[in-house]
C-alpha cells in the first residue's frame, strides 16, 4: 500500500551542486574516484535501514525517497533530479543507517562512492562537505514546509506556507520577485491538496497579482497577498 504524504520533485536548480566551486583538477580526481551505475526505473538503490556505506550522485535520470512505516505503508517523500545526492550519511565519520530508501524513478545512472571513499576526498577537498551541508539544508527547507503545511488547517492558508518557505529556502531572486521551479501537483502534493484545488488557488492569486504562474515554475510577486482570505 502507498501512501502519499510530502512528494515533492526537487527542483531543477540545486544550491549548490555537490562538484560545484572545485577545480578542474580536484572535479577530476573526485569523478576518477566513483564508479558509474546504470539502473533501471524503480530500482531501489539505497534501502531504510542498511549501513550507510555509499555516497550516490544522480548523473542521469530521477529518483525518490521513499519511507515503509511499521504496518507496511509506502510513504513517498523527496524527489531528486539529476545532479543531486543521497546516501550523504555516507559522509558522516561514525557508522550510521540510511534512514529513508531512494529509488529510480526513471531509467538513469548513478555514481557512487564508498563511504571510506567520499570521506577522504572530503577531507582532503573541504569544499566537498560544504556543498553537501548546503544541500542538507534544502532539504530541510522542504521538510520544514512540507510538515508545515500539514498543520495547517485551510488549503489556501496550506498552500500559502508551502510557498513562502520554499521562496524563502531556494527560491531564486528574478526582477519582478522570487521565482519557484514546480509544478501545480507539486505544489499540492506539498500542501496536501488534489491538484485541482492548487490550480484553482494558484489562478485566484494570479488574479490578484500575487503570483504569475507559466508552465513548471510560479514567480511569487507579493507574498503578502497569498494571506488575504480563503479560496
Amino acid at each position: 500500500m502507498t501512501a502519499s504524504l510530502t512528494a515533492v520533485p526537487a527542483p531543477n536548480r540545486i544550491r549548490p551542486g555537490f562538484l560545484d566551486g572545485l577545480t578542474e583538477r580536484d572535479r577530476a580526481l573526485v569523478l576518477a574516484a566513483g564508479s558509474n551505475r546504470t539502473v533501471s526505473a524503480h530500482s531501489v538503490i539505497a534501502h531504510q535501514g542498511e549501513l550507510a556505506n555509499h555516497l550516490y550522485l544522480i548523473t542521469e535520470g530521477s529518483a525518490r525517497y521513499f519511507y515503509i512505516t511499521p504496518d507496511g505503508k509506502k510513504v513517498m517523500l523527496l524527489w531528486l533530479q539529476t545532479g543531486q545526492i543521497f546516501g550523504a550519511s555516507g559522509l558522516l565519520g561514525q557508522p550510521c543507517r540510511y534512514l529513508v530508501s531512494t529509488e529510480m524513478v526513471e531509467d538513469g545512472s548513478v555514481l557512487v562512492w564508498h563511504c571510506k571513499t567520499i570521506r577522504a576526498l572530503a577531507v582532503r577537498i573541504p569544499r566537498l562537505l560544504d556543498n553537501a551541508l548546503s544541500l542538507a539544508y534544502d532539504y530541510l527547507t522542504w521538510y520544514v514546509s512540507a510538515h508545515t503545511s500539514l498543520i495547517c488547517e485551510r488549503a489556501e492558508q496550506r498552500l500559502a506556507r508551502v510557498l513562502v518557505t520554499l521562496a524563502d529556502g531556494m527560491g531564486r531572486n528574478v526582477p519582478g520577485g522570487v521565482r519557484l521551479e514546480l509544478t501545480n501537483e507539486q505544489f499540492a502534493n506539498m500542501a496536501n491538496i488534489t491538484p485541482f484545488t492548487a490550480s484553482r488557488i494558484l489562478t485566484r492569486w494570479q488574479r490578484m497579482g500575487a503570483i504569475i504562474k507559466k508552465r513548471g515554475q510560479v514567480l511569487i510577486r507579493r507574498r503578502e497577498l497569498l494571506f488575504r482570505g480563503d479560496s
